[in-house]
C-alpha cells in the first residue's frame, strides 16, 4: 500500500498535468472526430451505421455560408489586430517609458475592458452605435464589429507589450547610446528587436480574441455573420461538419504558429 502511495506522491504533478490536458482537449477531440461524421440532419449524434467519411474535409465550404462567415472573421480579425497592436504598443511605451499626469489612472483604465463582463460591454456598445454613431450614417455591421474588437483588444495588447518592456535590461539601450547611436537608432536597432517577440505575441492574442468573440459581436453585428455567429445559429439546426473541419484546422494552425515561434526563439537564444 505504501508503495502505491509513494508512486502517486512522486508523480502527482505529472498525473495532474495529464488530467488537466485531457480535460482541455476533450472538446478539441470531439471537434476533430465529428468532422468525419457522415450525418444527415444533425451533426450532434454520431452516425454509427454509415461510419466515418472524408467528404467534409474534401469540401470544407460545402455548408452554405460557412466560408463567407470564415472570410468575414479573418478580415475583421486582421484589421482589428493591426490597429489594436499599433495603438496598444504605442500606449504601452508611453506608460512604461514616460512620466505624465494621469499615468496611474491610465494604468487602471486599461484593465476596465478586460474586467467588464462581455455581455455588459456588448450592450453598452450597441447603445453607443445605435444612439450615437447612427447620426453619422454608421449602421450595425462589418465596421461596428471592427470598432468593438479594436476596443477590447487594445487592453490585451497593452498588458502584453508592457510586460515585455518592463522585463528589458535598460543597460542594453545605454550601451547602444554609448556606441554613438541616436534615439532613433537605439530604438530600431536595440529596443524594437527586443520588444518584437512581445508585440508578435500580443498580435496573435488580439487576433485570437477577435476571431473567437461571439457575445460582443452578436450585439453589434447587425446582419453581418462571423464564424462564431454562424456556428451559434447553425446549432439550432445542427452544426455542419464543415464547421468542425474549419474549427479544428484553425486550432492546428494556432498550435503550429506557437510551436514555430518557440522553436525560432530557442534557436535565436542558442
Amino acid at each position: 500500500m505504501s508503495t502505491v502511495k509513494d508512486w502517486v506522491r512522486t508523480r502527482f504533478a505529472m498525473i495532474s498535468a495529464i488530467l488537466v490536458l485531457l480535460y482541455l482537449f476533450v472538446p478539441v477531440a470531439y471537434t476533430f472526430v465529428f468532422s468525419f461524421n457522415d450525418y444527415r440532419k444533425s451533426n450532434i449524434v454520431w452516425n454509427s451505421a454509415a461510419g466515418p467519411t472524408l467528404k467534409h474535409w474534401k469540401d470544407p465550404c460545402g455548408a452554405p455560408g460557412v466560408c463567407d462567415a470564415l472570410l468575414t472573421s479573418i478580415q475583421i480579425g486582421a484589421i482589428a489586430t493591426v490597429v489594436a497592436t499599433v495603438l496598444g504598443t504605442m500606449l504601452a511605451f508611453a506608460l512604461v517609458r514616460h512620466r505624465f499626469r494621469g499615468r496611474a489612472t491610465s494604468n487602471v483604465l486599461i484593465f476596465i475592458p478586460m474586467a467588464t463582463p462581455e455581455i455588459v460591454l456588448g450592450a453598452s456598445l450597441l447603445t453607443i452605435f445605435v444612439q450615437g454613431f447612427s447620426r453619422f450614417g454608421l449602421r450595425l455591421g462589418f465596421w461596428t464589429i471592427v470598432i468593438a474588437h479594436i476596443m477590447f483588444c487594445i487592453s490585451f495588447v497593452v498588458v502584453t507589450v508592457k510586460a515585455r518592456l518592463q522585463s528589458l535590461d535598460p543597460r542594453l539601450e545605454e550601451a547602444g547610446q554609448d556606441l554613438y547611436a541616436g534615439p532613433g537608432g537605439t530604438f530600431w536597432r536595440v529596443t524594437f528587436p527586443l520588444v518584437l517577440p512581445g508585440i508578435v505575441g500580443a498580435a496573435m492574442l488580439a487576433f485570437s480574441l477577435s476571431f473567437d468573440d461571439f457575445i460582443i459581436t452578436n450585439f453589434v453585428s447587425g446582419d453581418e455573420t462571423t464564424f462564431p455567429k454562424f456556428v451559434y445559429v447553425s446549432y439550432l439546426r445542427g452544426i455542419p461538419a464543415q464547421a468542425n473541419v474549419i474549427g479544428f484546422s484553425m486550432f492546428v494552425i494556432a498550435v503550429a504558429l506557437v510551436v514555430a515561434g518557440q522553436t525560432i526563439g530557442n534557436a535565436r537564444r542558442k
